[in-house]
């Protein structure tokens, strides 16, 4: 069985560094082990109204992160979903046989439901998990790495792909249509949380502004968001996420940027105060973070080199889906 990496980010706001921590780094080194498929998803964006204005433009902000932090476009697939029409057919044929039942037991709807409020919420926000289904199957995607979060949503998939095989035969080549994916979660800093409510995953739409660092925040803002962080009364710099959250966020994202271990970290900051430690979080993350905050901005002033990524790379992602949806409308019955 070829192997194959699929994964994609909401263009809900430019891309933080709970996204680079938790998905990028990560999709850097896994490119050069997988074939790899990253998708911009804009169609999930708008479960929630989006300004149209504003979605196309972070939709080309998060295609330029991919690129500034790594993402070779020359050996990956990067485009943006909406611009491959097959992932919503296909998700409207997965959806005819995906139960009510499983769609309501997904955490992200009871969440976002509960604030939106279950009569308010849009239809999306409870079928959304079927088009991140479609996202994945569409190309036989094998790996998906994704947070602690989102592993109910891979399960979930596996459930919708095995439905689908056992209810259609095999074709002429004894082939199941669907392949099983996998959920592949980062060990450690898989969820990077909020500077100011380490409870809380750093998130794009952080009320506090404070509590999360965007990709190109630039080194001034970076210091002043990790210097005004949380912590806690005792001063030690030590790992225990139980009873210190805080101070564990903040050397999780030092391991990152330094790849220190936990070890190595508290006795480099034994004996010292937090200032201290703060301060070398901050230069880390500045460090890490400035040429990726360039790249972008590069990007940015020369859309042309960005828009000829994205046309090559969803012509590429049609050829492939375009095949596996022909293969399922004929499993189902559809067309002539």
């Amino acid at each position: 069985m070829k192997e194959m990496l699929f994964s994609g980010v909401k263009p809900t706001s430019i891309p933080t560094l709970g996204n680079y921590i938790g998905a990028f780094k990560q999709w850097m080194t896994l490119q050069h082990q997988y074939p790899s498929i990253f998708c911009i998803v804009d169609s999930h964006a708008i479960t929630v109204p989006q300004d149209p204005k504003t979605l196309r433009k972070l939709t080309l902000d998060v295609a330029a992160a991919y690129i500034a932090v790594g993402l070779d476009p020359e050996k990956t697939i990067i485009f943006i979903q909406s611009e491959v029409a097959e992932h919503a057919e296909l998700a409207w044929i997965l959806g005819c046989s995906t139960r009510m039942g499983e769609l309501s037991r997904m955490t992200q709807f009871k969440d976002k439901s509960q604030k939106e409020g279950a009569e308010g919420a849009g239809v999306g926000l409870f079928t959304y998990p079927v088009l991140m289904a479609a996202d994945i199957l569409l190309y036989d995607t094998t790996v998906v790495p994704v947070g602690e979060d989102q592993v109910q949503h891979v399960e979930l998939t596996r459930d919708i792909a095995q439905r689908f095989n056992s209810t259609y035969e095999e074709d002429e080549f004894y082939e199941q249509t669907f392949i099983l994916p996998k959920a592949l979660v980062q060990e450690q800093g898989a969820r990077i949380m909020s500077l100011q409510d380490p409870l809380k995953k750093m998130s794009k739409s952080d009320e506090s502004k404070i509590g999360t660092i965007l990709l190109d925040d630039d080194a001034e803002t970076i210091t002043k968001k990790i210097m005004k962080a949380v912590t806690d009364n005792d001063g030690i710099v030590k790992y225990d996420p139980e009873t210190k959250p805080a101070i564990a966020n903040l050397m999780t994202i030092y391991h990152h940027m330094t790849d220190k271990s936990m070890a190595e970290i508290e006795q480099e900051f034994a004996g010292k105060g937090y200032g201290d430690f703060k301060k070398a979080v901050a230069e880390s993350v500045v460090t890490v973070l400035a040429p990726i905050t360039k790249r972008i901005n590069e990007l940015r002033e020369n859309p042309a080199e960005l828009n000829a990524i994205l046309d090559e790379g969803a012509n590429k992602a049609r050829m492939i889906a375009k095949a596996k949806l022909e293969r399922v409308k004929k499993k189902v019955g559809l067309g002539r």
